[in-house]
């Protein structure tokens, strides 16, 4: 007798969020689970990301990926277990990382699945650090950002999945100095602890003096920028001649309703000679495979660690991506389906 599921629950898009995005924007729905075709996989998703990327997928603009469709499942990064296939490369019982997230059961092309290690760390790291957000760590700083040893590196958001990582990543590589920004007392002493060397808490008082006082006459040489705005108006006037900025995120301004607040001393690049580079991570994956070695060894040896916060049930996924734009979580945010 079959166990192949006859339906399962999704998380899909009810409306396109104005401003920030609320419980009504989803609806958790039971859909038919398709049957499998020859080369597919039926995966039983056992933990869902949620990213601050997602939140631009929201809106119907044009933008490096497609927009989430209304009335239709999200996506985004997932581990599970392959329960049955008819696809060469994968077996029942294999676990794999996909992107077919948001939902208990997802039918896909075994070739769009990963199969990962969890002799090296358990399965929800491959949503972390052994995954996207790592990648976007170490590339970011190491190719985007040019980091040679003896930099002094600030990163903002940087209790976050990726900014926590940036942070040990230059430690680990020599960094002579690595300053960090989070929200809050307790986020400023978990950074402290994975060994930054300075921290403080942006709701303090203006981000450039506390990053002038953080950097005091080293300046800084990389900035890692998660947060954009304000954030990034202080790095570019505390940041040395030749300095870089490896631009990957911007959520200070990803709710704004209206015009956004950029930076309003850019003119200061030109004297300070300073790069500015954005970056997609997923236009690097020649660098992947060195990423794996790397950030393989330093798990191994205790190098670096790093957080997961945990939320419960899939119908829980929307309120988990709410708290994650409010910065409720500390490293990565996972949802256990």
């Amino acid at each position: 007798m079959s166990t192949y599921p006859e339906t399962g629950r999704e998380i899909q898009l009810a409306s396109r969020p104005e401003g920030w995005p609320a419980d009504e924007n989803f609806r958790l729905a039971e859909v038919p689970v398709p049957e499998l075709q020859d080369g597919q996989v039926l995966v039983r998703n056992l933990h869902m990301s949620v990213d601050p990327y997602m939140r631009g997928r929201m809106n119907d603009v044009k933008s490096y990926v497609p927009p989430f469709k209304l009335d239709a499942a999200l996506e985004g990064g997932a581990v599970g277990e392959v329960v049955e296939s008819r696809s060469d490369d994968r077996k029942p019982g294999d676990i794999v990382l996909h992107g077919l997230g948001w939902r208990d059961y997802a039918v896909l092309d075994g070739r769009r699945t990963k199969v990962i290690d969890t002799d090296l760390a358990p399965a929800s790291a491959y949503l972390g650090v052994l995954g996207m957000p790592g990648q976007t760590a170490y590339i970011g700083l190491t190719k985007v950002g040019e980091f040679k040893e003896g930099d002094v590196v600030f990163v903002s958001g940087a209790a976050g999945a990726v900014g926590s990582l940036v942070g040990q990543i230059a430690k680990a590589l020599g960094a002579k100095k690595v300053i960090g920004s989070a929200g809050s007392a307790e986020k400023v002493q978990r950074l402290l602890d994975l060994g930054f060397d300075e921290a403080f808490n942006y709701h303090e008082g203006p981000v450039k003096d506390a990053l002038k006082k953080a950097a005091g006459a080293d300046g800084i040489d990389v900035y890692f920028d998660n947060v954009g705005g304000e954030h990034l108006e202080a790095a570019l006037s505390v940041m040395n001649k030749g300095g870089r900025v490896a631009m990957c995120g911007a959520i200070s301004q990803y709710n704004d309703k209206g015009a956004a607040t950029g930076p309003r001393n850019l003119a200061i690049a030109i004297g300070k000679e300073i790069t500015l580079r954005g970056f997609i991570v997923g236009s690097y994956s020649q660098y992947v495979d060195e990423f794996n070695t790397v950030m393989g060894g330093w798990l191994r040896d205790g190098v670096v660690s790093y957080d997961e916060t945990f939320v419960d049930g899939l119908e829980n996924a929307p309120q988990a991506f709410i708290d994650l734009m409010k910065g409720a979580n500390k490293g990565k945010m996972v949802v256990n389906l």
